[in-house]
């Protein structure tokens, strides 16, 4: 078995990664094409867990999707109601794997976006004013969602319908937002409070509002990071932004 195991280890994740590329969502592609808009150098990693309502997603340019996540617009298949700009992703987005993005009348993500893995957004929920209706069967109304440009959600964060995040603000991992959050921001939590904020002319503020934070970055690990355009160079050769057409 282990001579085995080795002798077809090597031609089986070749095929794995074949049939990656051949399902990834790229320029050109006759899936890219279904799209309302879907921008020069981005891909949607392969396997997708569910893309829908293709027709009202835009996608900008040089954004990177990862696997198994989930891009979609209306109630189902059989939705045909026309929302131009259901789903916008903007450009430079990073959305890490198993991310869901369900719109049902708006969600606008700005430029240089950044995702963790597992982040759940949606512009709707459900209602339960009426107790004898199943809480399944009552639709809530709609809130649409804005994610400002620069902004990074942490792994596992979930935004509610009518979050409206500023620019540049960091959402920590595992933390559920809902409403307003200014720019240059950093909220943590359930229900997500701000903790940190940055205000021109004193710098980075903690929640008292007096004491300076200070943000120390470790330097050993950033220059462990690999640099990032060396990095999109290779996954946009490898099995992500490649053409299979």
């Amino acid at each position: 078995m282990p001579l085995l195991r080795t002798l077809l280890s090597p031609p089986f994740h070749a095929l794995h990664r074949a049939v990656e590329w051949v399902g990834a969502i790229t320029p050109g592609t006759r899936a890219a094409s279904r799209f309302a808009s879907f921008g020069e150098a981005s891909a949607i990693a392969f396997p997708q867990a569910t893309v829908m309502g293709e027709h009202s997603i835009h996608i900008g340019t040089g954004t990177l999707v990862g696997r198994h996540a989930t891009l979609s617009v209306g109630y189902g298949v059989l939705d045909q109601v026309v929302r131009p700009q259901g789903l916008v992703i903007g450009d430079r987005c990073v959305v890490g794997a198993r991310c869901t993005f369900t719109a049902h009348e708006s969600i606008v993500i700005g430029d240089d976006v950044w995702f963790g893995q597992g982040v759940f957004i949606s512009d709707a929920s459900h209602g339960y004013a009426d107790p004898d209706v199943p809480i399944g069967k009552q639709f809530g109304e709609h809130d649409p969602v804005v994610v400002g440009a620069g902004s990074w959600i942490g792994h596992g964060a979930v935004l509610l319908p009518g979050t409206r995040l500023g620019r540049n603000v960091v959402v920590g991992a595992g933390s559920v937002v809902r409403g307003e959050v200014p720019d240059h921001s950093v909220v943590v939590g359930v229900p997500a409070k701000v903790v940190r904020r940055y205000e021109k002319g004193v710098g980075w503020v903690g929640r008292d509002g007096v004491r300076p934070a200070t943000v120390s970055p470790d330097l050993e690990a950033l220059a462990a990071v690999p640099d990032l355009e060396a990095f999109v160079a290779e996954a946009e050769g490898d099995s992500l932004a490649a053409d299979p057409a």
